[in-house]
């Protein structure tokens, strides 16, 4: 869907709005992904300056979300918008919690990152890397859906949510495995334990931003069902 179905009013000064509040999202959602690639890099590297960024940044996410969420509350109070106008305000609110969220997971892995590193400890990362790196594309690819208001793009994302988490699952196994081997592996597993599921929720709050996606272009609401379901949503005919 083109972004110019969206905010052709007689108001251009409503028009300019609706487009800086999505160009914001925009950036807030560059920065996320920022942080979410340090927060994977330090993690591989052991690199302790760089998880401490991530950690000092975080207030920067918090504060775009907050700016945000007034911006969008000025304009449902001044401009009372109805139909694809006020699916857009309510998914850019939606989808500025899940950014924010996804930032605070990408802090908890730095600061996950930071205590495995007090130990010289990095080996069980290896089993991670791929997850991370799974992660870090599914982020691009919602905020890509968001960006460009594509439903096909959205329903992809959801679909590759359900190999993060297998991945995750089978990750979960591998860990618990070398606890039950050796004893003394318990304390550092379960740092890389909750990095991990801190990566599955990243992957998570991914699929809601692109539920939004669906939620602003078909005015569905594809929240809580299955993939099957989602597809229909999205393509109507596909079936007939």
């Amino acid at each position: 869907m083109e972004t110019g179905e969206f905010g052709q009013h007689i108001s251009q000064q409503f028009n300019d709005e609706l487009e800086d509040i999505r160009n914001r999202v925009l950036t807030m959602g560059g920065l996320v992904e920022k942080q979410l690639a340090d927060a994977i890099n330090s993690m591989v590297e052991g690199d302790t300056e760089l998880a401490e960024s991530v950690v000092a940044n975080d207030h920067r996410v918090n504060g775009m979300e907050v700016s945000i969420d007034e911006e969008c509350s000025r304009v449902l109070a001044r401009r009372q918008p109805a139909a694809g106008d006020l699916r857009l305000v309510v998914a850019v609110i939606k989808t500025i919690t899940d950014l924010e969220r996804i930032g605070d997971q990408a802090e908890r892995v730095a600061r996950f990152s930071l205590r495995l590193a007090e130990n010289s400890h990095h080996g069980y990362f290896k089993e991670l890397e791929h997850l991370a790196e799974d992660v870090r594309q599914i982020l691009n690819d919602a905020l890509d859906a968001f960006a460009r208001m594509d439903t096909e793009a959205a329903l992809e994302v959801a679909r590759s949510d359900i190999s993060i988490d297998q991945e995750y699952d089978s990750i979960m196994r591998q860990l618990i495995t070398f606890m039950m081997e050796d004893p003394r592996n318990v304390t550092r597993v379960l740092d890389v334990m909750w990095t991990a599921r801190a990566l599955e929720r990243i992957g998570d709050h991914a699929k809601n931003i692109c539920e939004y996606v669906i939620y602003l272009v078909k005015g569905k609401d594809v929240r809580h069902i299955s993939i099957d379901k989602m597809e229909e949503a999205v393509n109507p005919d596909a079936g007939s």
